[in-house]
């Protein structure tokens, strides 16, 4: 007889059991607390009303370090897409078998859930703005708290509005249950993020004398995008002359980052390393010491903060696991000419999620090839034979070898997705903490939310869709120019899939951007055809058969939203 005795019957048991053994005690189970946290009392001072915001800041750094290592992060860095994907000791979180992927999936869960909680808290401090009996040093203190709870409740929304498209808009802190949320429209999504960013503008500081906290250009970088977003959206509605107004705006936004005089691209070195004859300005970019604006970089409009000491002392957290979860695998790929986890093989990389061919080999082929961003110091394709028995030993491995050192096809490409570039993004030459103890996993330095080069490419989009080709391909050229790319791109490579738009955020911004948000928000059938095109493993075309540029809103959230029914995105229905 098939058994019925579930978990959640025996757990419902033991509570009852528990109950009726203590029914004779129940002065021990009465509660008498003297009071209760509510908005109106969990604050009694503005610092108080700081340190939430510090939570979101700490959340957002976790949710893009990921020290945690958890799946479904990957998938919001990029994993799934047509840059990265699974190697093959890591199949069983493939995020490109369309097979597995329904609106039951955690990950979107994971996802959704995550940006309500951010929404919650900012709307938590900002009620707190609001109370009676906080006292604030200046209007300017609590202007500048309110304005980064809603910079923060936009850049949640953002994220849904891409990634989602129209959800439910909460501006209040919930205090009973609700189960009647309704769903806007994409459109209004934008919108609300908009009005919000456009809100905290004028209180957000030009520059900060530490990094880390958001700051006018930030706000303005994501009005860019959000303009971009409502732009395209309202052309894929019929919308043409609203749409156009989008764009003008996206474009004068991000004008006002670029062309401003704050921020500006590195063309020359600079910083802690500049006088080591090794490297480049590309490079420059990503050392320790080098990432903020304070420390004279002015491409850095936006940072989330690492520091070594707290890690040491407190803050386990507080690392970028890159060289670990993004780092390859050659002792197991190539064991016979390269082995070990030290600098020459890129540190301890396990290989949680892996570049496609198309990022490491396919955007520098041909006319492209000559690129700083594709230069060794920047993506490393040289590695020199560190087994003693190895012909290669102390002498290049060829990638033919590499790739190709198993009379067995399979196994040869599932090597290739353990063996692939390095890029100095994700592993360095100099590991901080080597002495106490650390092992080669971990960075200790800065890293990116918003640099100058992806507002540049905002910009380049915007101008190409508001008709402007040769506008466009002029701001792809700066970054073209500053990594002395021989070739230069014209209005004639502006094509009307975004290919070349796509490819050069791939080359500037790998590992860097939120590679789905980019996909999703250009609408169509980019993403699919893309990831169709790219993905590494052959399960993506195969299963793949059904066309969507959102993602599906969790089954769960559908499911407890029980008063109203949540509409399913196009292409995700049961």
């Amino acid at each position: 007889m098939k058994n019925i005795f579930s978990k959640k019957t025996f757990w419902a048991l033991v509570l009852v059991a528990n109950f009726v053994s203590c029914k004779s005690n129940d002065d021990f189970l009465k509660e008498n607390p003297e009071t209760f946290y509510t908005v109106d009392n969990a604050f009694a001072t503005s610092a108080q009303i700081d340190q939430a915001l510090v939570a979101i800041y700490s959340q957002i750094r976790d949710l893009w370090a990921n020290p945690s290592e958890e799946g479904w992060i990957f998938v919001l860095r990029g994993n799934g897409t047509d840059m990265y994907d699974v190697a093959s000791i890591r199949k069983g979180s493939t995020f490109n078998n369309y097979g597995l992927i329904n609106a039951d999936n955690g990950t979107f869960y994971n996802i959704y859930s995550t940006y309500y909680q951010m929404i919650a808290k900012a709307n938590l401090a900002l009620e707190a703005t609001n109370l009676p009996h906080i006292s604030f040093a200046s209007d300017a203190e609590k202007a500048s708290l309110v304005a980064q709870a809603r910079f923060f409740r936009a850049y949640a929304y953002r994220n849904l509005g891409e990634l989602f498209g129209g959800v439910p808009i909460v501006t209040t802190v919930s205090k009973t249950p609700q189960y009647d949320f309704k769903r806007t429209t994409r459109v209004e999504t934008y919108q609300f993020a908009i009005d919000d960013l456009l809100a905290a503008e004028a209180d957000l500081p030009e520059t900060t004398t530490a990094g880390g906290r958001v700051v006018k250009g930030a706000a303005q970088h994501y009005l860019a995008e959000l303009y971009l977003a409502l732009g395209t959206q309202l052309a894929a509605e019929g919308q043409g002359g609203d749409a156009q107004a989008a764009f003008t705006k996206s474009i004068a936004y991000a004008s006002k980052v670029i062309d401003g005089g704050t921020y500006a691209l590195m063309k020359t070195r600079f910083g802690a390393r500049s006088t080591e004859a090794q490297g480049n300005v590309y490079w420059d970019l990503f050392q320790e010491k080098n990432v903020n604006f304070q420390d004279g970089n002015r491409e850095a409009v936006w940072t989330l903060q690492v520091d070594y000491a707290a890690y040491r002392a407190e803050d386990g957290k507080s690392k970028l696991p890159y060289s670990r979860t993004y780092g390859a695998v050659f002792r197991d790929g190539a064991k016979d000419h390269l082995t070990g986890t030290l600098e020459d093989v890129g540190g301890r990389g396990i290989a949680q999620i892996i570049p496609t061919m198309y990022t490491r080999d396919d955007i520098y082929a041909g006319k492209y090839g000559d690129d700083m961003r594709n230069s060794d110091i920047v993506f490393r394709r040289t590695f020199i034979g560190n087994v003693r028995t190895s012909p290669y030993f102390g002498k290049p491995v060829p990638w033919e070898v590499i790739y190709n050192g198993s009379p067995d096809a399979t196994t040869n490409f599932n090597n290739r997705s353990l063996c692939y570039p390095i890029s100095c993004k994700i592993a360095t030459d100099k590991y901080t903490g080597v002495a106490d103890g650390e092992n080669m996993s971990n960075l200790f330095r800065d890293d990116y939310f918003i640099r100058l080069s992806e507002t540049i490419l905002l910009r380049a989009e915007a101008k190409q869709r508001s008709g402007d080709k040769a506008g466009a391909a002029a701001d792809v050229n700066l970054l073209r120019e500053r990594a002395n790319a021989s070739y230069k791109v014209s209005a004639a490579d502006m094509d009307d899939k975004f290919n070349t738009i796509l490819d050069e955020r791939a080359r500037e911004l790998v590992y860097e951007e939120a590679r789905w948000n980019t996909l999703l928000r250009m609408g169509g059938t980019i993403a699919v055809e893309r990831i169709r095109k790219y993905a590494y493993w052959p399960e993506a075309q195969a299963t793949l058969t059904f066309d969507y540029n959102l993602w599906p809103i969790p089954q769960t959230i559908i499911d407890t939203n029980k008063d109203v029914v949540l509409e399913q995105n196009p292409g995700w229905q049961r």
